[in-house]
């Protein structure tokens, strides 16, 4: 498999951004898993919300079908019973098969006064794609740790974000660290917003990382040896068969 992180920037036309986020996923050879930032589709547009909640509709439907020989994840703006939330998705062969609304929301961004969030972090678990193990932390809950445990054994763990520019060395360094943690591939993608710091990136289980600034799309090959080889010679308890 080729793991793909994307490392995008978007505009207040929606439309644009989601015919550039379907030319970067059709430039990716099929069995690949791409990664995109959170809101790659809108950013937060508190001032447009309603209007962001109804495109997502429309982007489902493209990215369901662009699934067919790729993975593809990212999180998009839906309103359900009422109260918006910022929702993860996973498509793959044309299905969705796994939605994570976002529990820890960011309050220096006033993230609460618009989302809502579910009532418990439950979600925040493992799914699986074909025999892969995946998980996924949304931006600002790359910071609790607690969630690191809980998802120890997951054979990747996807982080869409939007992180501030001011805390770049955080994002860099903390998925970075919950690659080793983990002993796991980590996927992180970050939006290349003037306000936020990229630093997209795949980090292997060895916390080896790939980052490069500059580039829209990077990718690696998942190499799920390298997941054996450290859980077994570095044993720290995490299954590895």
């Amino acid at each position: 498999m080729n793991l793909v992180t994307l490392q995008t920037n978007y505009t207040k036309d929606f439309k644009q951004n989601l015919k550039h986020l379907e030319s970067l996923i059709s430039s990716c050879e099929n069995g690949s898993l791409i990664l995109a930032p959170e809101l790659a589709l809108s950013g937060y547009s508190y001032d447009n919300i309603q209007k962001a909640a109804e495109f997502s509709k429309k982007a489902i439907k493209r990215l369901k079908k662009l699934s067919k020989h790729k993975a593809i994840a990212l999180t998009l703006t839906i309103f359900k019973d009422g109260n918006y939330y910022n929702r993860f998705y996973m498509f793959y062969q044309k299905q969705i098969v796994h939605t994570q609304d976002k529990y820890r929301l960011f309050k220096l961004g006033n993230e609460q006064k618009y989302f809502s969030k579910p009532k418990n972090d439950k979600k925040i678990k493992f799914f699986k794609i074909g025999q892969l193990k995946l998980a996924t932390l949304i931006c600002f809950e790359l910071r609790f740790t607690k969630y690191w445990n809980r998802l120890k054994g997951a054979d990747i763990i996807l982080v869409p974000a939007m992180w501030g520019k001011g805390r770049k060395e955080h994002f860099e360094t903390l998925v970075k660290a919950l690659a080793i943690s983990n002993q796991c591939f980590v996927i992180a993608s970050n939006s290349a917003d003037e306000n936020c710091c990229k630093s997209s990136s795949i980090i292997n289980p060895f916390g080896e990382v790939l980052l490069d600034d500059s580039k829209e799309l990077l990718q690696s090959v998942f190499d799920k040896k390298q997941i054996r080889k450290i859980r077994k010679f570095l044993d720290v308890g995490i299954d590895y068969e």
